[in-house]
This record gives structure tokens, sequence and C-alpha cells, in this order.
């Protein structure tokens, strides 16, 4: 099983309405400076992985369309015992819907997930032979599949170099420098020309950790951050609580 290394804003954050930056870096970083900041990261963690747990891309494709607003934690406990007993379009459709929300209606919008769920395994059946695609616009045509979501399937089943910018990674790209935007796809569009070639098929999952445990959005761990020295945030914090 593969597994490992997710507000109110970040229900913006999933399409492409404008989202308010958090505080901002002052200035870019310098690429010589994003190069020695993947670097330092790569160092920290070589193989970083999703946190959602998964042994196909099918099973990855509905965790991930579960995760929006819920932390992994509640997915994976979720699909434990979904995927036990459906982990396929075909097992999963004949779950019903009233089967899949018994299974998934510990997490947020699950009446809504649940009806997505099941029509984008009917689409995979009739117009994919059971198989996710390995497409992005395939991906997207699914229902409720949106950009980001077809970033992570395609990046985490797929070894595509794609970077899906959830609320964290907004939030490390503005706050260090590292790609500031004001909304998703200026974040995005600025990783994919500033994130060096080498280090862009890890670099989603590298930034998602660094959000998730250290450059935390109410008090970001200032002084546990490898790469303090060269974030841009000019309100560092000077302890951890």
């Amino acid at each position: 099983m593969a597994a490992k290394p997710r507000s109110t804003t970040a229900a913006r954050l999933g399409g492409t309405a404008k989202a308010a930056p958090p505080v901002c870096a002052t200035r870019a970083l310098r690429h010589a400076e994003i190069r020695e900041l993947f670097a330092r990261l790569s160092a920290a963690e070589p193989q970083p992985r999703t946190e959602l747990h998964y042994a196909s891309p099918f099973e990855l494709l509905v965790a991930v369309m579960l995760s929006a607003q819920a932390t992994d934690v509640s997915v994976n406990k979720a699909t434990r015992l979904l995927y036990a007993r459906a982990n396929t379009p075909a097992s999963m459709l004949a779950l019903g819907e009233t089967g899949l929300k018994r299974h998934i209606a510990s997490i947020g919008l699950f009446n809504s997930k649940a009806a997505n769920i099941l029509a984008t395994c009917r689409r995979l059946i009739e117009l994919h032979d059971d198989e996710v695609p390995r497409d992005r616009a395939a991906l997207e045509a699914l229902p409720g599949v949106g950009r980001k979501t077809a970033n992570v399937v395609l990046n985490v089943a797929f070894g595509e170099p794609t970077i899906a910018v959830d609320t964290h990674i907004f939030r490390v790209a503005n706050r260090t420098g590292l790609a500031m935007g004001r909304d998703v796809r200026e974040v995005e569009d600025a990783l994919l020309r500033r994130v060096p070639a080498e280090y862009r098929l890890h670099a989603h999952h590298w930034l998602i950790l660094h959000g998730r445990y250290i450059c935390i959005a109410r008090k970001p761990k200032c002084p546990l951050c490898p790469i303090r020295d060269l974030c841009r945030y000019s309100d560092k914090t000077a302890s951890v609580e």
C-alpha cells in the first residue's frame, strides 16, 4: 500500500476564485535560493509520499475526491473499511448511494461526494474500460474532479511532474517568496516556472508537508524551519509553542 505525505479559504482554493493570500514575502526568492530550498527539503525527505492510503490509481482518485475540506486522517479511516468492500468502479457502484454514504458519513460534504464518486465510477466504466485515465482533460471531465484533484492523480499515480496547489502550498509559496500569486492557478503556474526541473516531481509533497507541519497558518514554527534563512517572510516567529 502506498502511503504518506492537506479553511473557508480552502473551499475557494479548490477552484479558480480569487483567494486572499496570507501575509506575503517581502520579495521573491532568487533562483539560486530556490535551488537551495529544495535541496534542503530533499535532503530531509528524499522520497516524500502522499499521506493518503491507496493501492491503485482508482483508490487514490476516490481518496483525493474525499479529501476536499477533510483531513487525510479522516479519509484514511473511512477508506480502510470502504476499500475492503469496494475498490473498483464496479464494486463501488454495487454499493449504491446508501451503501457508499454509510462508509463516508464521517467526512464533510459526504452527500455530494458520494454522488460524484458514483457518477465518476459510471464514467470510468463506460468511457475508460474501468481505468483511471492518464490524461488531464479526461480526468477533469469526471464528475467532482477539478484541476487540483487531477494534478494529484497525475503526480502520485502516474509520476507526472505536476504541482497541485492546496491551501498549504498556497500559503508556503506566498509566505516564503517561492511563488507569489493571488489565486491557486497563479501560484501553480509560477511554481512550474520557478521550481528546478530535477525537483518538480516531488515539489508538491515537499511543500505540502512543510506547510502542514512547519509553516502552519496561525503561528509558523520558524525556529524549526530548515529554510528559515532563505524565507522572505518578515514576521517570523521567535519560539515554538
